[in-house]
């Protein structure tokens, strides 16, 4: 079957195009946090929109390894076009990482494996694994954020100052960094993570 006309290869062109507006919204949130200033916020959630990048980067060079067919891929499918304030949007993220992982990664695995293209499939696989761990990220982001504790512990743990080194273990982070001055939004957060089968 001439691979242009597989469910496969649009899959991929799917994955490419979401991939990539995943990436630029959670710019558009890390802009806001930035704005608002959770430096390290913005940092945290510029990583994982550099992860979504690199995921359309393959994508878009799995499309290219068999590219005879490429030119202008016609799409039918849905995309998020949602936004919210930065807690609002946090919940939103981690559910679409939620839903790629759940639902649209493992039908598209499916129909890779179907049609014989092992190494896409895992590539589908793999890809729907890290959404996991975003998802886990943006579901404690948002948590901690909407409660007001991305700067607070039960316990005692370690803070950091992403811009002087400057560091205290405490319940509870300072406002303002006794050494350069920078506000709470500078400091490094604590991401915990279950541990679970991936």
């Amino acid at each position: 079957m001439q691979f242009d006309k597989t469910k496969t290869y649009s899959n991929l062109a799917r994955s490419f195009a979401g991939e990539s507006q995943a990436g630029m919204r959670y710019q558009l949130i890390a802009q806001a946090a930035t704005a608002q200033g959770y430096q390290t916020l913005a940092d945290t959630i510029k990583v994982l929109a550099k992860n979504e990048t690199e995921h359309a980067r393959r994508f878009f060079e799995e499309l290219n390894k068999r590219g005879e067919y490429l030119d202008n891929i016609e799409l039918d499918a849905g995309y998020p076009f949602h936004s919210g304030d930065i807690a609002e949007s946090l919940a939103l993220a981690a559910e679409d990482e939620r839903k790629e992982h759940e639902v649209i990664y493992p039908a598209f695995q499916k129909d890779a494996e179907e049609e014989g293209f092992k190494d896409i499939a895992n590539l589908f696989k793999l890809v729907a694994q890290v959404e996991v761990r975003h998802e886990m990220i943006f579901n404690y982001l948002h948590e901690a954020f909407k409660k007001g504790v991305l700067y607070s512990n039960e316990t005692p743990i370690l803070y950091i100052c992403s811009e002087c080194g400057y560091m205290h273990t405490s319940t509870k982070a300072w406002d303002v960094c006794p050494l350069c001055r920078k506000g709470q939004g500078y400091i490094e957060l604590h991401i915990p993570f279950k541990k679970e089968k991936i």
